[in-house]
């Protein structure tokens, strides 16, 4: 008789147990290609006067602020597509994980958020931009899988459902959404994992035919750092003269940045317009579907991009407008409504917090952190600076990068280039438009971050990786302006 009145009470106690807290939620991860930080309608709205876009709207992504959680300091530790998806994957820095550039196949795949989510009895789902290289194949890691190789293209793009390439028809960020949305209504009793990569904003800038002459007569205004120096500008004029769709290159004579490339920025803004809709459109469903309490929906960026900023038209380097990127999280279950974070998050931070919404450990291999004690007031000893870094590339004009970010300040140096070294008080000046790298001004500071930058390589594992693009340096390591062969468009 005891021993059935003591199990009843350990099933009671159980069942208040589950009662108390939510069960493992659903989740799901979206995120667009070369998105600023600011190219959000709620992020213009709190820019106020300082506002770029005030015109630019995204209202459900703004639902996704407003009903959860928005990460005012999120950045990558490299600005650039396939070395920050692999990061997002992986939780690696890229002198690790096997991705320096943009034309590498990611080889590491044996612990993911995805491999130990699947493990937990997750089913898992990847659609749309994979772009590691150009591997083709069902997504490792992933039950199902509806992805397109490389860069695809905007209309009209093959789709390889679990590897083998059917055609679609629309535009492609719009059929993505659609598979996601069949595959979570056909899984609804199960608990998934969906991430959902879109194209957008991803150069050539193409819009859906609905937004095509969304922003046509929006009024643009350039940047106030649009002629802010940085050390390698005259290279990037020659790379000008000699590629005239050379998208990374400063600005031509003759009128200015934002002038040249007008149709570019209503373009892209057209693209992203596009994307929220199809935010919304997976938001109609949980609603729809009942799920939307306990679902997490996890909203980023792969990087950010210039427009005109620096003379830029690019993502590979290491200023503000490329390595900040939007991050929302909405999980009505358990997180609070319109709460801000201001602390740094990044990219490495993706793959962990994931793991740890569900209750999952994460492998020892993985070099971030999760955000969600953050977003619940739990966090210790969190980090006030961040090691970024970019691995030069064939063909493609940029130097490789090694940068230290802190709360308020930026050091950035050129390896071989000594010369071109940065430095910058973003409390201050976050415009980065004053250089205070040799100055006596920036001594202290300069010294302060190199101490910095020196334990974050030693706590990182820093390396020049051999699976990087050999750097061209002469015989005193110094570097060596590369001659590019192609008419590449360095917006990939």
């Amino acid at each position: 008789m005891l021993k059935s009145i003591l199990s009843a009470t350990l099933v009671a106690l159980a069942l208040f147990a589950r009662a108390q807290s939510p069960a493992k939620p659903n989740i799901i991860f979206i995120y667009t290609d070369d998105q600023r930080f600011d190219a959000l309608s709620v992020v213009q709205q709190e820019q106020g006067d300082k506002a770029r876009f005030p015109w630019f709207s995204t209202p459900n992504l703004d639902r996704l602020a407003t009903e959860g959680v928005r990460f005012r300091n999120a950045f990558v530790i490299n600005s650039l597509c396939s070395p920050s998806r692999a990061t997002l994957l992986n939780s690696r820095y890229n002198h690790l994980n096997g991705i320096a550039n943009n034309h590498t196949g990611l080889t590491d795949t044996t612990a993911t958020y995805a491999t130990e989510l699947r493990k937990a009895g997750y089913a898992t789902a990847f659609f749309g931009k994979w772009h590691m290289g150009n591997e083709t194949g069902k997504r490792p890691g992933f039950d199902y899988s509806a992805s397109f190789v490389g860069q695809g293209k905007y209309f009209d793009c093959p789709i390889e459902i679990n590897g083998k390439a059917e055609p679609s028809q629309g535009w492609v960020d719009d059929v993505s959404t659609t598979n996601a949305i069949n595959y979570i209504r056909e899984n609804k009793d199960r608990t998934f994992l969906v991430t959902l990569a879109f194209k957008s904003g991803h150069g050539p800038f193409q819009p859906p035919v609905r937004h095509q002459e969304t922003y046509a007569k929006v009024k643009l205004t350039e940047p106030e750092n649009e002629n802010a120096v940085f050390p390698y500008k005259d290279q990037i004029h020659t790379e000008r003269r000699n590629n005239n769709n050379n998208n990374n290159a400063a600005q031509p004579k003759g009128g200015s940045w934002t002038e040249n490339n007008d149709q570019k920025i209503r373009n892209y803004f057209g693209a992203l317009k596009g994307v929220d809709e199809n935010v919304g459109r997976v938001l109609e469903t949980l609603d729809s579907l009942k799920l939307d309490q306990n679902t997490v929906i996890i909203f980023s960026s792969d990087n950010g991009f210039f427009f005109g900023e620096h003379g830029l038209g690019d993502k590979r380097a290491a200023y503000e407008e490329s390595i900040r990127i939007p991050l929302l999280v909405r999980y009505p279950a358990r997180f609070p409504k319109g709460k801000k974070v201001d602390k740094i998050v990044l990219n490495l931070d993706a793959a962990p917090s994931l793991l740890d919404l569900a209750g999952v450990a994460a492998p020892k291999s993985f070099q971030g952190k999760s955000w969600v004690p953050l977003v619940e007031d739990k966090a210790k000893d969190w980090r006030t600076s961040f090691l970024y870094e970019y691995f030069y590339e064939n063909s493609f004009a940029v130097p490789t990068i090694k940068a230290i970010r802190t709360e308020k300040s930026k050091l950035i140096l050129y390896p071989g280039e000594e010369g071109w070294s940065e430095l910058y008080d973003l409390s201050s000046d976050p415009g980065e438009s004053k250089n205070l790298h040799n100055t006596k001004e920036g001594e202290k500071l300069k010294k302060q971050l190199q101490g910095e930058l020196a334990k974050q390589e030693q706590a990182t594992g820093y390396t020049n990786p051999t699976y990087a693009d050999p750097r061209p340096l002469d015989e005193r390591g110094k570097y060596v302006r590369p001659k590019r062969t192609t008419n590449q468009n360095l917006s990939q």
